[in-house]
């Protein structure tokens, strides 16, 4: 039925419904003007389009902080059609409404993107409404990736550490190609057993284009479907339906980046040669005392949306910390001392030696704070009606989580935009973690795999401070070359922009304890 109506849907009909959907959403503004004083402060929305064109579709972080001076409050609201949208900038608001058992609830809904199920993105775990169908997923996540669990990663996480460190070693001017490669290569071999060789393998090149064409569209204003979801409909040549066709493009990556790994693991066991992995591991259980269909659906769920997410948030911390200690000399001697003194010189650093460097993990969380990968954490939505602090939150409203304002805080971060891992100490002791990169409440942006990823950026760091000092390149004429500071915002996401720098080796025979491990 769906389908007829999309292929028979003409101009006329669209212009019609356009029209009726536009009155809906004025009579609907009407309905709820009477509420409107007790909404969050925000931009004066215009008339039926709200404050569509008020929405920045880039560096939204920054745009939403500049709003919490402009209205005086680090709550914020807005609307589009009728539908509503809170920003939070404040660290004690995001407790309160995401952590505290009487309202954590309510704010652990997704909202209803219809272009990620265009996309065939609503596999995603991070995307999933709240209810039974997620939590399955995350008793599964659980199992697998709590900190005990993700210990059995350490193998896959150390071996490609020390490929990364050769690569370095190789062709240290292709640091930004040895990152990529590093970033999906672990977690497509931790969740499928598929070893990446190239960045140009198609599970890297189509990962990365189709996670940056979700970032772009799930953003606030980055899709009028998401606020008129019957313009999905419209069909992908008619002038303007860029959504559609962009929808149109992901939904055929993400069907390539599900087959490609999983033919590969049916392969494997048709060879007799699995290696384990989360995927392999399930397999080998299901032959052995049976699985249901909705067990092998949740598994590959949760592997695609680890592959999927978890290397490109990799990536984008593995640039960022680089860049750095490029920058910051004075610190990277310091971890680099207190990892000689407690890993030495005849062997690399492991897991096992976290708790005893804790400059190192000031230096991790430091980053983290700094740079989040993903500064407006991933979207959530209200699944009723809520009245906070004085102010009306309607059900439905979709929910981003300030990290990066937060962060940036000086009330907790003085100073906030200097790069310093000693405020992460308080007399001489490293303090309780507060990592809000990771997100809060029941829908953390980590929750599936995030142990996973602290020990995987924790082992990368640690290692190319072991093996490397990283300077500033030189020019022609011995001059160091200018690093260049801009960071880049695609969608949700934030990324390092390409700059040079020089890796030199620092620890006599790197290269055959390299080989030894």
């Amino acid at each position: 039925m769906e389908t007829r109506f999309a292929t028979s849907f003409q101009p006329t009909t669209l212009a019609a419904a356009a029209v009726a959907l536009w009155l809906a959403a004025k009579l609907l503004k009407a309905f709820t003007a009477r509420k409107r004083e007790l909404y969050p402060p925000g931009p004066r929305p215009k008339f039926l389009i709200g404050n569509l064109l008020d929405l920045p579709s880039v560096i939204s972080p920054m745009a939403f902080a500049e709003w919490e001076k402009k209205y005086n409050s680090p709550l914020l609201h807005a609307e589009v059609f009728g539908r509503h949208i809170l920003i939070v900038n404040s660290l004690d608001d995001a407790i309160a409404l995401f952590e505290r058992p009487e309202r954590a609830r309510i704010y652990s809904d997704k909202p209803e993107f219809p272009v990620l199920d265009m996309m065939g993105m609503d596999i995603n775990v991070g995307m999933m409404p709240y209810g039974e169908h997620w939590r399955k997923h995350r008793r599964v996540s659980h199992q697998n990736f709590n900190i005990q669990a993700a210990l059995q990663y350490e193998p896959v996480q150390a071996k490609h550490v020390r490929n990364l460190l050769q690569n370095i070693l190789d062709s240290p001017a292709r640091f930004h190609d040895h990152n990529k490669l590093y970033s999906a290569a672990i977690t497509l071999s931790a969740m499928y057993g598929y070893e990446v060789k190239s960045i140009d393998d198609p599970c890297v090149t189509l990962a990365d284009e189709a996670l940056r064409l979700t970032s772009q569209l799930i953003t606030p204003g980055g899709s009028i479907i998401n606020v008129i979801p019957a313009l999905r409909h419209v069909p992908a040549w008619f002038p303007f339906a860029y959504s559609k066709r962009t929808a149109e493009k992901a939904k055929a990556m993400t069907e390539e980046i599900l087959r490609i790994p999983l033919e590969h693991v049916k392969r494997n066991f048709e060879r007799g040669t699995v290696s384990p992995s989360l995927v392999t591991n399930f397999y080998e259980r299901k032959l052995a005392v049976g699985a249901s269909e909705e067990e092998e659906m949740v598994i590959k769920n949760v592997a695609y949306t680890v592959y999927g997410a978890g290397s490109d948030t990799t990536a984008s911390l593995t640039y960022t910390f680089v860049y750095l200690m490029t920058v910051h000399p004075s610190i990277q001697r310091k971890a680099q001392e207190e990892i000689d003194r407690v890993v030495g010189s005849s062997r690399l650093p492991a897991l096992a030696d976290r708790k005893a460097l804790p400059y190192v993990e000031a230096v991790y969380r430091e980053v983290l704070r700094l740079y989040p990968p993903l500064p407006l954490g991933l979207p959530r939505a209200t699944s009723e009606d809520d009245v906070y602090d004085g102010y009306f939150i309607p059900k439905g409203t979709t929910v981003f989580t300030n990290i990066w304002a937060m962060s940036r805080n000086e009330r907790d971060y003085p100073d906030p935009s200097r790069f310093d891992p000693e405020r992460h100490f308080t007399n001489g002791q490293l303090m309780d973690e507060k990592a809000l990169a990771y997100g809060f409440g029941r829908r953390k942006v980590g929750c599936v795999g995030r142990p996973m990823a602290s020990n995987t950026v924790w082992l990368m760091m640690v290692s190319i401070l072991y093996a490397f000092t990283i300077t500033k390149a030189k020019d022609e004429d011995g001059n160091d070359v200018q690093v260049n500071d801009q960071f880049l915002s695609i969608g949700i996401m934030t990324h390092k922009q390409p700059f040079e720098c020089a890796f030199h080796p620092r620890i006599p025979g790197i290269r055959q304890l390299i080989a030894e491990a």
